[in-house]
C-alpha cells in the first residue's frame, strides 16, 4: 500500500507562486505514474497534470496556460507542481495520486491518493 503525502500548500496573494511536494511514506515513486488533481469548493475535481514513470512525459491541463510545471527529483523520491502566477481561480485542495505504470492518464484511474494539501489565493 502506497501512502502518499502532499505538502506546500498555503495562502498566497494573486501572482505569487507556491511548490507542492509529493511523496510516498517509506518508498520512491519511480515506477509510477503521478497525477496532481483539485477540488474546488462546489466543482468537481480535475486534472491538472500528470508525469509519466518511464520517460517521464508531461501534461498539463489547457486551462493552466503554461504557469504550472511538473517534475520530478534525482532520486525519483518526490514530485513536485511548480505553480506561478497563481490566480484566485486556482483556490482549492491539491492532491497527488499514483500508479503503477508507465503512461500517465490526466484525470485518469490512480490506484493510490494522498490527503490533499489546501492552497488558497487570494488578496
Amino acid at each position: 500500500q502506497l501512502q502518499l503525502v502532499e505538502s506546500g500548500g498555503g495562502l498566497v496573494q494573486p501572482g505569487g507562486s507556491l511548490r507542492l511536494s509529493c511523496a510516498a511514506s517509506g518508498a520512491t515513486l519511480g515506477d509510477y505514474a503521478i497525477g496532481w488533481f483539485r477540488q474546488a469548493p462546489g466543482k468537481e475535481r480535475e486534472g491538472v497534470s500528470c508525469i509519466g514513470s518511464s520517460d517521464g512525459t508531461k501534461y498539463y491541463a489547457r486551462s493552466l496556460k503554461g504557469r504550472f510545471t511538473i517534475f520530478r527529483d534525482g532520486a525519483k523520491k518526490w514530485v513536485y507542481l511548480q505553480m506561478n502566477s497563481l490566480e484566485p481561480e486556482d483556490t482549492g485542495t491539491y492532491y497527488c495520486a499514483a500508479i503503477r505504470q508507465a503512461m500517465c492518464v490526466m484525470g485518469g484511474y490512480y490506484d493510490y491518493w494522498g490527503q490533499g494539501t489546501q492552497v488558497t489565493v487570494s488578496s
